[in-house]
């Protein structure tokens, strides 16, 4: 059998070519009893329309590159799967590149993208190059930071407030009694980690408290791993640790329990930052900051879709407050009720 076309289905439905090519077209507009007429006819043919040659007419492929450094924090997964759905009911369709923290090896996934003709590009947790963010610039295509901003006005970027989530958490753990606050932080050249800590640490100097002591875990398990070992295998241990995300909180609650012998919370209170799915679990019961992922995946669809339609070209940085989110994992204040 050969590849059916708009013309058969459109002579099967008894409809112009155009009613086809609308019934197909995301956003047209087009009758409902056209629309069931051109379907029924397509469905009993066996006919797909050419995304691809109509990409080719209109000058859009309707499909956003998306950008991840990783999928190891629950984070990411859940919030892609949000992304997705909520760019197909716009009718885009979502491409996942998966790239790394190195301008080198990012360039090279978006050289990849770009050869897919993308419409836009959203970046998660990603760093660009200002010879990047040029280029997709003169080739009209957008770029939307999500969960990371950077200083280019060019930008726009969603992500929490995590100035203050840092503060929250400082000031709940100073509120339940801590004198020992330690920190164990994420990379350190992402936004989410100098932001985060940036409110933690003023956070702790209005209260007159200083940081005893300071790990790096990079956002991955294992070295966060070998940072609780470090810091809590010292003879003066913290009595609190605010890690840098979920992801690496687990890894330092496993090794605190089940390596050092120490009780969470009443030895030492953690507390992380992100809400992931392993948080609500009894096995962790994670003391957070709750980052919104469903208002930050809906303002980065709105202003993915402003920059595509043209009606808003200015670049915009949209921070959203989350909530604390208290759990059994950190020493509670007298004061606090759930």
């Amino acid at each position: 059998m050969g590849k059916v076309t708009s013309v058969e289905v459109a002579e099967r439905a008894g409809v112009s070519r155009s009613a086809v090519s609308r019934v197909f077209t995301p956003g047209a507009s087009v009758s409902k009893s056209t629309a069931e007429k051109v379907r029924k006819a397509a469905a009993q043919l066996g006919y797909r329309p050419n995304v691809l040659a109509r990409s080719l007419i209109t000058g859009r492929s309707r499909i956003i590159g998306l950008v991840v450094a990783y999928l190891e924090n629950q984070f990411y997964p859940e919030a892609i799967e949000r992304l997705s759905k909520a760019l197909q009911a716009e009718g885009y369709h979502v491409l996942v590149f998966m790239a790394s923290n190195d301008h080198a090896a990012t360039q090279t996934v978006i050289d990849e993208l770009l050869d897919y003709q993308v419409d836009a590009i959203i970046a998660a947790s990603v760093g660009l190059s200002s010879d990047l963010t040029k280029r997709c610039e003169g080739l009209g295509i957008p770029i939307v930071l999500f969960n990371r901003h950077q200083y280019d006005e060019r930008l726009t970027s969603v992500t929490s407030d995590n100035v203050a989530g840092g503060r929250k958490l400082a000031e709940f753990l100073i509120a339940g009694g801590h004198k020992r606050i330690a920190h164990i932080a994420g990379w350190e050249d992402a936004s989410t980690q100098i932001d985060r800590e940036a409110g933690f640490m003023a956070g702790l100097k209005e209260a007159g408290v200083s940081l005893v002591a300071r790990g790096i875990g990079n956002f991955n398990f294992e070295t966060a791993q070998n940072a609780a070992r470090r810091m809590f295998g010292a003879q003066e241990r913290p009595d609190a640790v605010f890690v840098a995300n979920d992801h690496m909180a687990f890894a330092v609650m496993d090794v605190l329990r089940f390596e050092l012998g120490l009780r969470v919370p009443e030895d030492v209170s953690v507390v992380g930052y992100d809400d992931v799915t392993l948080s609500h679990w009894p096995s962790y019961d994670l003391t957070t900051v709750r980052q919104p992922a469903n208002r930050m995946v809906a303002a980065t669809v709105e202003a993915l879709l402003a920059r595509l339609s043209e009606e808003d070209e200015a670049p915009r940085r949209i921070t959203l407050d989350g909530p604390l989110i208290i759990r059994g994992s950190a020493r509670k204040p007298e004061s606090c009720t759930l």
